[in-house]
């Protein structure tokens, strides 16, 4: 148990190295990269440095593997370097049960990563979603969807209309059950319509079977208007109301499974946030995977190989298993595979060719 514990403190010790190093580099990149983008706003530097630190996490996160192996890569090549792999084969340790400990502390990990990084980065990338669309743009997401159906926002100078609807087609231009809510510039309710469809056209809205309030009045329902068509002003487009939607990378993973039902209940196809559920739960086993492949090519002694060789190859083969990964995602999204293929078999077949390939090394 103290070897294990050794092995768990070094790489962790080694993972959070070269997590901060990718995060420096990443921090100072994506610095520059929001001076340039918002040079015309006048952002400044402490602005841009805020921008960077909420973007930062999530391009993070998506690389998270590759720095794993990377961890696991130089952790070995030290323990063979020090000749500390020698010595506890020669104590009579085998290869696999050396890779128990860093191996578990992997999967530890992935689940911390999972339960708690995740819906952080989810907070940040929301925040900076938001303050870089008030920059660029003045506004805010105008689409959300929840389990009461869908909802949307469209404003201008006379104020804000929200629309709400209990299902609609997939990119949402045709709503059913729609209820309409017309604001002021001082954010006072002024008038609800009640319509059985509305269907977005270039530049109106146009609802059907319409019933309309003027809640300004002291009666609202003696001056109520019935009509069999209406058409609202709109600048929304399928392009708007479809960029509205919240990537799954932005939902918490606790929050997930609600929104998809969400989706689903308002008619959208959900399939992208299926994927990614299931992608995120079995990232404990894929960071794990990193591990062992990193393992199968540099755990030897530094003399009886070329170390350079191994190291590329290792990183060559861990590039190749998560693009793997990332393709059987775009396939599941796109209804190729089945879901549950898509997100757990690439990670599942890493660590068993990552096995094969260390218990051919071990007994030949």
């Amino acid at each position: 148990m103290i070897l294990s514990f050794y092995l768990a403190r070094r790489f962790l010790w080694m993972l959070l190295r070269v997590f901060l190093i990718f995060f420096g580099i990443l921090l100072l990149i994506d610095m520059l990269d929001q001076l340039r983008r918002f040079s015309d706003e006048g952002v400044g530097v402490a602005r841009a440095f805020e921008l960077a630190l909420l973007h930062v996490p999530s391009s993070l996160y998506t690389i998270l593997p590759l720095i794993l192996i990377l961890a696991a890569i130089a952790m070995f090549i030290g323990l063979a370097r020090s000749s500390e792999l020698v010595v506890m084969r020669a104590a009579g340790r085998a290869g696999l049960r050396i890779l128990a400990a860093p191996t578990v502390t992997a999967l530890l990990v992935g689940v911390l990563v999972v339960a708690v990084l995740n819906p952080i980065v989810a907070g940040t990338s929301n925040r900076y979603e938001t303050l870089s669309s008030r920059l660029s743009h003045g506004t805010t997401r105008i689409l959300s969807v929840s389990g009461e159906g869908l909802w949307l926002r469209q404003g201008d100078g006379d104020g804000q209309t929200v629309f709400h609807a209990r299902r609609a087609n997939a990119n949402g231009t045709n709503l059913s059950g729609v209820t309409v809510l017309s604001f002021d510039v001082e954010g006072q309710l002024i008038r609800r319509i009640a319509a059985e469809t509305a269907r977005l056209t270039p530049g109106e809205w146009q609802l059907t079977a319409t019933k309309q309030w003027t809640l300004a009045d002291a009666v609202p329902e003696a001056t109520a208007v019935q009509a069999d068509t209406l058409t609202i002003p709109s600048d929304l487009t399928p392009d708007t109301i479809r960029d509205g939607f919240r990537s799954p990378s932005d939902i918490a993973i606790w929050e997930l499974p609600a929104y998809i039902r969400g989706l689903e209940t308002a008619g959208f196809q959900a399939r992208e946030h299926k994927v990614w559920l299931q992608s995120e739960l079995s990232l404990p086993i894929f960071l794990a995977a990193m591990v062992l492949i990193a393992a199968g090519f540099t755990m030897r002694h530094a003399r009886l190989s070329r170390v350079g060789n191994k190291v590329l190859l290792a990183l060559l083969v861990g590039f190749g298993v998560f693009f793997l990964r990332s393709f059987a995602q775009v396939l599941g999204e796109n209804g190729q595979i089945p879901v549950l293929v898509a997100a757990w078999i690439p990670s599942l077949a890493a660590v068993l060719a990552s096995l094969g390939l260390l218990l051919h090394l071990e007994d030949g």
